[in-house]
């Protein structure tokens, strides 16, 4: 009866869960078939594309899923706007984290919107794919991906025949990496997602005009950067223009070259994994980091140092506060690591990389539905580890 009554409530909760994105599926059919379409990524198939999604529905042609990504009227970025008012409501937190990063889907042919050889941390080498950034949410309520642009290289946007081929829009134009990473960012404050911190790896990090960005928005970051990126040490005296020669020939360091003047370091757990707590060593200096040509703005480096044999040493620049505690800015570059696990169970659990799709708008659909799968049962496993302890809690006091 307990299971039962669990599994009523589930079903509650995910009908809810639908009824909110009624004002994006107006249609019946379509509402119908996109609440088919969610549940199937939730499902328990192996495959999850429309075949398998279709089979799993009760139809007997993908036809109907098909149409879902290609034809039917409805707009993914309004999807993806409801997706996002549910995360504030049943994540949100004032010291909540956005993570950037991006992540490969391998492909075959060469007509897929975006499909290219480039670089992908999914393969771990060059690989045919496509490459999508996105934006996930972190709090202690869980983590969850609330955004996402497609990356389409220069030969895309400058190649009208492929471009009409995958139906990518006029007003598309070439965006680098930290580019979708900004404007994924300054469209969820608008929203009013509460994120006081943004993480991201170096190709983010690298990015002067995205750190900016963060700073201009009165937000925090702790970003990774390269060991060469260039800073001074705040008490190599008063600030000099990062142009000048006397600053070049006497003042600039990288970030590696401070790191091996650091004798004061903190190790902390700040994480724990599948096999325990993860443990480094983390020291923090105050520098300039360059604005641009002309300005500096005062930063922390945090340097993060593995406890092995053989240390290796990670890099952070971030614009927060004097006061702040090295712990505090441990704990989110840790929580960088968030996002792997959202792409690592998005593809697992809910087929965020099983589309056979072409079409650039088709590609943003089936995704956005795998980040609303996502989202959900985040959500749901959230509530049910914490009545979990909550029983545990109150069996202890028995």
């Amino acid at each position: 009866m307990c299971g039962e009554m669990r599994t009523i409530r589930l079903l509650d909760e995910r009908n809810r869960y639908q009824a909110r994105y009624g004002k994006v599926f107006r249609r019946d059919d379509v509402r119908i078939k996109a609440a088919k379409y969610v549940r199937g990524l939730m499902g328990g198939t192996e495959r999850k594309n429309g075949w398998h999604l279709a089979e799993q529905a009760g139809d007997e042609r993908p036809d109907g899923m098909q149409r879902l990504l290609y034809r039917d009227a409805w707009d993914a970025d309004e999807a993806r706007d409801e997706l996002q008012h549910f995360v504030i409501e049943e994540m949100g937190s004032a010291d909540g984290i956005g993570i950037l990063d991006e992540t490969g889907f391998i492909k075959k042919g060469e007509y897929s919107a975006g499909v290219a050889r480039q670089y992908t941390g999914t393969a771990g080498k060059i690989e045919n794919c496509q490459i999508g950034t996105f934006l996930a949410y972190a709090s202690a309520d869980g983590s969850t991906l609330i955004d996402r642009r497609l990356y389409l290289p220069e030969a895309w946007t400058s190649d009208e025949a492929r471009r009409e081929r995958a139906q990518i829009p006029d007003e598309v134009v070439f965006q680098t990496k930290p580019e979708h990473g900004r404007e994924m960012l300054s469209e969820a404050w608008e929203r009013g997602v509460p994120m006081r911190w943004v993480t991201g790896d170096e190709v983010y990090g690298n990015a002067p005009e995205l750190r900016n960005a963060i700073d201009t928005a009165g937000k925090e970051y702790v970003l990774a950067v390269a060991s060469n990126t260039r800073i001074r040490l705040v008490d190599e005296g008063p600030k000099k223009l990062a142009n000048t020669a006397k600053t070049e020939s006497h003042a600039i360091k990288t970030v590696a070259d401070v790191a091996q003047t650091v004798n004061k370091w903190e190790r902390l757990c700040v994480t724990v994994g599948e096999k325990g707590p993860i443990i480094y060593d983390w020291a923090m200096v105050r520098v300039w980091e360059q604005v641009d040509k002309a300005t500096e703005r005062e930063a922390w480096l945090l340097i993060r140092r593995s406890v092995s044999d053989e240390p290796k040493l990670a890099y952070y620049l971030s614009n927060a506060a004097r006061q702040e505690k090295c712990s505090t800015l441990a704990k989110v570059a840790s929580t960088r690591f968030n996002i792997e696990l959202c792409f690592e169970h998005a593809k697992g659990e809910v087929g965020l990389d099983q589309y056979e799709v072409r079409r650039y708008q088709s590609w943003y659909r089936h995704i956005t539905l795998s980040m609303m799968a996502l989202a959900f049962l985040v959500v749901v496993c959230g509530r049910a580890t914490q009545v979990e302890i909550a029983i545990q809690q109150e069996q202890k006091k028995r």
